[in-house]
Formats: structure tokens, C-alpha cells, sequence
């Protein structure tokens, strides 16, 4: 069968090209190719492929440049996504794609579910929720994941900036009043490669909307500092250690963010867990395959992380200086 990724070049495409190509013929286009600003070239795109599944890894994630070019945005998350849907129904092929959880304000004391209403704080969280409701609307089949946090080996992301930050100054601040699961592409690669194949073989409708992330929770600020203290313990040289990276409110960044972000980011996955029979690792597991494989380029020496265990799985794992959120 076919399947065609769109956004195959960014972090999360790149991975997606590995996992699926043992369930089919994947044919790949990035932004050069597959441009969502022109929707009209889109379509003409996708029918041409004829995909038996569309998986849309696509997006506009500038959440402050978002502020500042709406239209371009809502083009980009909603109005594609919409017409993907659309495509997905003519052609009885499954759409694949992924939400955020910045369609959240951020101020419930517990995990976000499936069934919690979205209130977004910005405009990048509301043209995603149009796009995730123009999807659930279509009468396509679709597994839309909503996740968090997003990091890889590759791309610019928050894992590498803080290690890069690391490398030149002895001391620095975090964000600590913003709470989620870091999440590796690794994770949402595979979980999707296998959710797909239950889907496409199932005799349910398994399509919905399902919370995907990795196990555990932590802030920015615990999330630098096990980076940090991580790389210090395989053999990296860094001009920072733990005891120098402070925590700071996000209201006293410098200079300020445009677009305002939740608090609390944290997403349940039971859902997932109960429909598909996978249990997320806990986050630390995909930061330290992070690590080793930057390792591997500083030729420093670093076991691959063993697989995580059942009992791992299930528990958190608290940060350096944790702090729960009470509200």
C-alpha cells in the first residue's frame, strides 16, 4: 500500500519515514514539495500519490512567529489539515496526524484527557484545534496524537539548545512554573507505526483523537538539569553544572515570549494505553538515546540505555528539585 508523509523532512518526519516503511511504500515529500500554503497544489499531490493512509507530520510550531502571521499559520494548521481530511474520505484512505497540547490553557491541576474542552491561550493552540476539529468532523478515518514537548537527535529543540547553552556559560536560568513530558520522536514514531497496524487490521473503527506522550512529568528547569547532569556523568565537558542552572518564573523571561503558554501541558494517556495495548516509557529513557547518540558524534564512550522495565514504565521518575503543581 501507499502512504504518504508530508512533512518528512522535519524531526518528527524524519523518524516516521523508518517506522513505516515496514508497512508499506512510503512516499515522502517535505516542504519544497508538499507546500501548505497552496492548498490547490496539495490536493493535486495527494490524489496523484493515491495513498491508502496520509500521515500529515506537517506543521507551522513557531508558536510566537504564529502571533505575527495568523493567516499563514491558520493556512498551514487548519485549513490543510481540513482539506487532508477532505482528501482522506473521497480516497477510503486514513489520515494520520498530530496535535498539541498548547489547545490547553494550562490551568486544570491534573493531566489533560481526551475529554477535557480545549481552551487555547494562543494562536498557534487555536488553529491547531481547528484543525484537529475540521479532522474529527470529516467522517474520514483518522488517528489524530496529541503530544508535548517534542524533542530528537535532530532539529533545533530544547534538549539541544540547553546543551548547547551548557558548552558556554557557567551559569543560566529555566523556566520551572511550566509542567509536561518531554517526549522523543522515537516514541511517537513507533507508537504510530504500530497504532496504524492495529487500525488498518482491526474489525473496530479505532479512529479518535488519543493523547500520546511520554510517562512522567517534569518542568523546564528539572528537564535542563537531568540533561546536564546526564551529559556530566557520561564524560561531557560543560562550562555549567546543576547546582548553577536556577529556576525562573515565565513571567520574567527576557525578553518577553509573544505567544502565552499553559502551565500545565501534562497529558493523560490511558486512552491510548487501553485501546492500543502500549504503555509510553518514561521520558528519561528517550533523553538518555538522545544523549548516547550525540555521544557517539563528540566520540565520547556511552552504553546504549538498557529498555526500561514494566515497574519503570508505570512510575514517575521526579526531577531534580520537583516541585508538584498546586493551584
Amino acid at each position: 500500500m501507499n502512504i504518504l508523509l508530508l512533512g518528512a523532512q522535519g524531526q518528527l518526519g524524519w523518524e516516521l519515514g523508518a517506522s513505516l516503511s515496514t508497512l508499506g511504500s512510503v512516499i515522502h515529500y517535505g516542504r519544497g514539495e508538499a507546500d501548505f500554503t497552496n492548498l490547490e497544489k496539495l490536493e493535486e499531490l495527494v490524489r496523484l500519490a493515491k495513498p491508502r493512509v496520509i500521515i500529515n507530520a506537517a506543521a507551522h510550531t513557531k508558536v510566537d512567529q504564529a502571533e505575527t502571521e495568523p493567516l499563514v499559520a491558520h493556512l498551514i494548521n487548519a485549513k490543510a489539515p481540513a482539506l487532508l481530511a477532505k482528501l482522506a474520505r473521497e480516497l477510503s484512505a486514513w489520515l494520520i496526524h498530530y496535535s498539541t497540547d498548547y489547545v490547553f490553557d494550562g490551568l486544570k491541576n491534573d493531566p489533560y484527557t481526551e475529554e477535557d474542552i480545549p481552551t487555547p491561550l494562543n494562536v498557534y493552540g487555536h488553529n491547531k484545534l481547528d484543525g484537529d476539529k475540521a479532522i474529527l468532523v470529516s467522517g474520514c478515518r483518522h488517528l489524530i496524537f496529541r503530544t508535548s514537548w517534542v524533542f530528537s537527535f535532530q532539529s533545533c529543540n530544547f534538549a539541544k539548545n540547553i546543551l548547547e547553552l551548557a558548552k558556554k556559560e557557567t551559569s543560566f536560568s529555566v523556566v520551572a512554573d511550566q509542567y509536561g513530558s518531554p517526549t522523543g520522536v522515537e516514541l511517537l514514531s513507533s507508537a504510530t507505526a504500530l497504532a496504524l497496524h492495529q487500525a488498518l487490521h482491526s474489525e473496530k473503527d479505532l479512529s479518535g483523537l488519543y493523547n500520546l506522550v511520554a510517562a512522567g512529568e517534569t518542568n523546564w528547569h528539572g528537564y535542563a538539569l537531568y540533561l546536564i547532569r546526564r551529559a556530566l556523568e557520561i564524560g561531557w565537558v560543560l562550562a555549567a553544572s546543576p547546582e548553577r542552572i536556577y529556576p525562573q518564573e515565565s513571567s520574567k523571561i527576557q525578553p518577553p515570549q509573544i505567544a502565552q503558554r499553559p502551565a500545565n501541558s501534562r497529558l493523560n494517556t490511558a486512552k491510548f494505553t487501553s485501546v492500543f495495548g502500549l504503555t509510553p516509557p518514561p521520558w528519561q529513557y528517550y533523553v538518555d538515546r538522545v544523549l548516547w547518540s550525540w555521544s557517539r558524534f563528540r566520540n565520547i564512550e556511552m552504553s546504549p540505555p538498557a529498555p526500561p522495565n514494566k515497574i519503570i514504565d508505570l512510575k514517575f521518575i521526579p526531577p531534580l528539585n520537583y516541585q508538584p503543581i498546586h493551584r
